[in-house]
């Protein structure tokens, strides 16, 4: 709509007139169906009560963000929606969220962001052996190896953990206070060891 805004009714470079109909068909031609008459519509019809809820909550949202004395640019949208309570003006946390991911406004988290695998572009990649089908028909025949990190009151935890494709059934783990490369490594062993020991073949 607002491409056909911008370019409707305008003169182009050789004199041309360009309408709001052949803007349509052109677009149509290039998969965005749309027909002059939902342009039309969209022109005519008034907004929704909806549409006018979010205009005017985000006026307070990017107030209560943005004031030196009170967000300070530094709010999430937990900290805004209390704020918001706190003055008398009772709405969804979740649109809340919603209208401050749609205006690009974050808080600042606490403590450090970890990033658990940094791809060497420069490597080369191992074959893709499975073709992105994570399915299989019996146990031990695919598995599935998983790194992650989880907080706790003594600190970050890292994780790795292999599961059995086919009975999703965690059958190795490794946890520690550091991430280095022989954690996903470790608890392959253990889902080695696990199967051995119940005598089941990989």
């Amino acid at each position: 709509m607002a491409f056909i805004e911008a370019h409707a009714d305008r003169r182009s470079a050789d004199g041309l007139r360009w309408g709001v109909e052949p803007i349509c068909r052109v677009l149509s031609a290039h998969g965005l169906m749309i027909a002059p008459s939902t342009y039309y519509a969209h022109r005519c019809r008034p907004r929704s009560a909806r549409t006018v809820r979010d205009a005017e909550l985000v006026v307070e949202i990017n107030r209560v963000h943005g004031d030196r004395a009170i967000g300070r640019g530094l709010y999430g949208a937990r900290k805004v929606w209390h704020q918001l309570l706190r003055e008398g003006l009772v709405v969804p946390r979740c649109q809340v969220e919603r209208l401050m991911k749609a205006a690009g406004l974050r808080g600042i988290r606490r403590g450090k962001r970890f990033v658990t695998t940094t791809p060497d572009k420069a490597a080369a990649r191992p074959p893709d052996l499975v073709k992105r089908d994570f399915s299989a028909e019996r146990p031990n025949l695919l598995w599935l190896v998983d790194f992650t990190y989880v907080a706790t009151w003594s600190g970050m935890a890292f994780t790795a953990f292999v599961s059995d494709a086919f009975s999703r059934r965690i059958v190795g783990w490794r946890t520690a206070a550091s991430m280095p490369t022989e954690l996903p490594l470790d608890a392959l062993d253990m889902a080695l060891w696990t199967r051995a020991r119940a005598g089941e073949g990989v």
